[in-house]
């Protein structure tokens, strides 16, 4: 089933809409990227630093949940470093060769960015390692006896990767980063500032309740609320008189059925299943999958961790429970003799 997914609009995965969006409200400096203090202090320093020696900057991992800006401050860094922005992701790394050429086509300084960097093939990895650590590239010519390897210098470069499991990272990898920086979701505050800045650069008319509204529903994720400014623009134009206040952002997001957390009709679908149907679990993953015509994985990697954060289902050693602040967001009462182990 894939209709339900790719459609939803509060998905923090990035989507083909996101494209042409992102691009022009992506900020060019540190200056303008709103939130993410801890780390945006950090680089600076580690940029500034950098650039005073006259050296590269050291290799960068961002890891964190999608749609917080990882893509953006790799931008920025290479920015700020003034030198040149390429860009490749994991997957699309299929054998050695490839990173090779990506590697010797690099000039000195540049910053290489790989997205979903943890799903690098273990042959392209291990062509990764002299690269990061020794500006080297180690190459077979032959096969068999006749073998030999020759190895090729490379520029001087600054490998950024990002990845939204960091865990699946492996240690002689992650190991070669000097830099390891963690994006945490946004507050309501900085979402807030972040869809008026957004507003202001694609000319739509928002008031600061309007930016608020917007932000509270947005799941803590930028992506998101570009989105969302996107779509309550139309309802503002077509029903609410063209500017985007409270009340017109209340009667878009209404209409769009993303309640004021943020939960939208796939989300609540999944907690009404496992209280109507199994009285609020434990229920294993699979029953869930079944029950609402999803895939287990979806579940478990896009519709779980909001829930999860939220404090509405738990995880158990016998399945997933819906918590009190789950079975209250949904009006009803937890059954007397819920266990919850």
């Amino acid at each position: 089933m894939d209709s339900d997914f790719e459609n939803r609009i509060v998905t923090p995965g990035y989507s083909p809409e996101d494209v042409d969006l992102e691009t022009s409200l992506r900020p060019k400096c540190l200056y303008d990227y709103i939130g993410q203090d801890k780390v945006k202090d950090n680089l600076s320093v580690y940029i500034e630093a950098a650039r005073n020696r006259g050296e590269c900057l050291d290799h960068v991992l961002l890891y964190g949940p999608p749609g917080l800006g990882k893509t953006t401050l790799a931008g920025i860094i290479a920015n700020e470093m003034g030198v040149n922005f390429r860009v490749t992701s994991g997957p699309a790394i299929e054998k050695p060769g490839d990173l090779a050429a990506l590697l010797t086509n690099l000039n000195e300084g540049d910053v290489l960015f790989i997205d979903e960097i943890h799903r690098l093939r273990r042959s392209v990895e291990e062509v990764l390692y002299p690269a990061m650590e020794d500006n080297a590239l180690d190459i077979i010519i032959g096969k068999g006896p006749s073998a030999r390897s020759i190895r090729l210098d490379l520029p001087k470069f600054t490998l950024v990767g990002a990845t939204t499991r960091a865990g699946q990272l492996s240690a002689p990898l992650r190991d070669r980063f000097g830099v390891i920086l963690r994006l945490e979701l946004y507050t309501p505050d900085e979402l807030a500032k972040i869809v008026t800045r957004s507003a202001g650069i694609l000319d739509i008319d928002v008031d600061a309740q309007g930016a608020r509204e917007i932000a509270s529903r947005s799941r803590g994720t930028p992506r998101i609320a570009n989105r969302l400014l996107k779509r309550a623009r139309d309802f503002a134009q077509v029903i609410g008189g063209g500017v985007i206040t409270v009340d017109n952002a209340k009667m878009a997001l209404e209409k769009m059925e993303i309640d004021p957390l943020g939960l939208d009709n796939i989300d609540r679908l999944l907690l009404m299943s496992m209280i109507r149907n199994y009285n609020g679990g434990p229920v294993g993953l699979e029953t869930i999958a079944a029950t609402i015509g999803e895939e287990a994985i979806t579940i478990e990697d896009v519709y779980e961790p909001y829930l999860l954060q939220l404090g509405f289902i738990s995880k158990t050693p016998r399945g997933r429970v819906v918590t009190p602040a789950g079975f209250r967001h949904m009006g009803m009462e937890m059954p007397g003799q819920q266990s919850m182990i």
